[in-house]
């Protein structure tokens, strides 16, 4: 149960920074431009929307359903378990970080991108769904991210409606950064080719530095709430 006062608008501000984090995700931001860019680009990237926010869905849900298994505590005591799960959450952020900053690209050395990606014009609407999930459902630092926000909602003193707009809310924010490349370009498809290589130009060169630097911060941030849970 969360501390009494603490209602659904507190745990959106809980989950915002961990649903900004899938936002702010260069590789599928670039995997939906290419799509974009691509001989199928419509029905491809609606695929591949679709997906990804299925794929955002199915975590945050699984993990607020083994969170709210996990033993009742007094809403004025500290919270152990929860504050663990956190520590842990966040100490492998920061691993993650490292690792991205450890694998940044030195001098003038080309940035390298999964080898997927060479395919992407060939992908089919199916195919592109099926991207969708696995990199917003299977990426380890999407599940660290899902895992930090079932566990605030899962042991919220919400009810199953609040829940559900909460996890709405979620998805919302961190499915807007493919959304909105997909929209705009089935809104206005011709003024969209240049600006998106634009996007993808940057996105691709800083990917490791930005990914970095928002895992450092959200690790720590995670660390911090877990801290102070006990």
């Amino acid at each position: 149960m969360a501390p009494t006062g603490v209602g659904m608008g507190g745990v959106i501000g809980d989950i915002l920074p961990l649903a900004l984090g899938v936002a702010i995700s260069p590789i599928p931001i670039i995997a939906a431009i290419l799509m974009l860019l691509s001989p199928n680009a419509r029905t491809t990237s609606i695929g591949f929307l679709a997906g990804w926010i299925a794929g955002v869905v199915i975590a945050v849900t699984a993990f607020t359903l083994l969170s709210s298994l996990l033993l009742e505590e007094d809403p004025n005591a500290s919270k152990p378990v929860q504050g663990t799960i956190k520590l842990v959450l966040g100490a492998l952020l920061l691993v993650l970080a490292v690792k991205q900053w450890r694998g940044r690209p030195h001098g003038g050395a080309p940035p390298e991108l999964p080898k997927w990606m060479s395919a992407i014009d060939t992908l089919t609407p199916v195919k592109g769904l099926g991207l969708g999930v696995l990199l917003s459902a299977l990426n380890p630092k999407n599940l660290i991210m899902a895992a930090g926000a079932g566990v605030v909602i899962g042991k919220s003193d919400l009810s199953t409606g609040q829940i559900v707009v909460v996890i709405v809310v979620y998805t919302a924010i961190a499915a807007s950064t493919v959304a909105v490349p997909v929209v705009a370009y089935l809104v206005v498809a011709d003024r969209m080719a240049q600006p998106l290589e634009a996007l993808r130009t940057w996105l691709v060169r800083e990917n490791t530095t930005v990914m970095a630097v928002l895992l450092l911060v959200i690790g720590v941030v995670m660390i911090g709430k877990g801290i102070g849970s006990f």
